[in-house]
């Protein structure tokens, strides 16, 4: 189904503050809370930045080459133990037996992989968010220098927060990410309601104080944080996008065996409509730049959980490994 600019603006309106709660609640969570699940494959890759050491998961390609990278963006409720990735799926095992290299940065909580304009004064949080900085030279230079990892030509890919953040790496690092996805991403934040359902989100998720990430609503940051704004650079890049979005209707993974599985799926229906709004908005603003180089996905049924984003990574794998190294 197709929406003019017009409704869709304020089908977000509406759908935000709608939604605030359940977007609070579950946001990047997906349906249900699962165990943690460890990859015994995986090694942890410290590198020091002006927050501290952060870890990350490192997959290696199954051949052992250093030229084929991937990094995969967590969501709003990122652990400080394992990313989302590699709790909730086992996509890092297809990715390597691609011959791609995996690197999942873990921690970052309703961080949105920014640059933050000042720690949040609501939680007390010692020092700014600056993942930005450490993605794209911190820990660019540090798998390079001890890895041997290209670090020109990678990939990234993100749920929800993560999504939109893939794009922002991508807009303004085209050396470094010449592919991005985002699945379920939220690609229209200057949209109506957009802010106050982001600012509720991020005090649920951590106790943050939006207004320490990009200053007040409408400043400049907030726009260069905006796919829907800056999508001309991506075109202008010649960045290689995979976005994809489910329609907030319950599938076939989302069989309810409970009163909370029933409570946890109402509310990634309502996230992955609100997502469904932002990624309609964020294809008609690429395709008003005129012919591209972006693949929408859009799933028949599926609500806001990790079982669709692991089926997109298997959707994207030919296509991310035809378009990196």
């Amino acid at each position: 189904m197709r929406f003019s600019m017009r409704s869709l603006r304020r089908a977000g309106a509406g759908l935000a503050f709608a939604m605030v709660l359940p977007w609070a609640v579950a946001v990047g969570g997906g349906a249900a809370p699962a165990a943690a699940g460890f990859d015994p494959a995986g090694s942890d890759f410290w590198v020091d930045s002006s927050m501290g050491p952060i870890k990350s998961r490192i997959f290696r390609a199954q051949d052992g080459n250093t030229q084929r990278v991937v990094y995969a963006l967590d969501g709003l409720r990122a652990r400080n133990d394992l990313s989302g990735w590699e709790i909730d799926t086992d996509v890092e095992r297809a990715l390597t037996a691609w011959n791609i290299n995996v690197v999942m940065p873990v921690g970052g909580q309703s961080s949105f992989y920014s640059d933050w304009v000042a720690p949040s004064n609501t939680n007390g949080q010692p020092a700014p968010y600056a993942w930005e900085t450490f993605l794209t030279r911190d820990l660019r230079n540090a798998l390079a220098e001890r890895l041997g990892f290209n670090p020109n030509g990678n990939g990234v890919f993100g749920l929800s927060m993560g999504g939109s953040a893939a794009l922002v790496l991508a807009a303004y690092h085209p050396d470094q990410f010449r592919y991005a996805a985002s699945y379920s991403g939220y690609l229209n934040i200057s949209a109506p309601g957009m802010r106050e359902a982001l600012r509720m989100a991020l005090l649920d998720a951590g106790g943050f104080n939006i207004d320490s990430m990009w200053g007040p609503p409408w400043s400049e940051l907030w726009l260069r944080n905006d796919p829907f704004v800056f999508a001309p650079l991506l075109r202008a890049n010649g960045t290689r996008l995979w976005i994809s979005s489910g329609n907030g209707q319950p599938g076939p993974r989302d069989a309810v065996n409970s009163a909370l599985d029933a409570f946890n799926l109402t509310n990634a229906a309502g996230l992955e409509t609100i997502a469904l709004a932002n990624t309609r908005a964020f294809q008609a603003r690429m395709d008003s730049l005129g012919p591209g180089n972006a693949v929408f996905d859009y799933t028949p049924n599926g609500v806001h959980s990790w079982g669709y984003w692991a089926d997109q990574v298997y959707n994207m794998l030919p296509d991310l490994s035809a378009n990196i190294g």
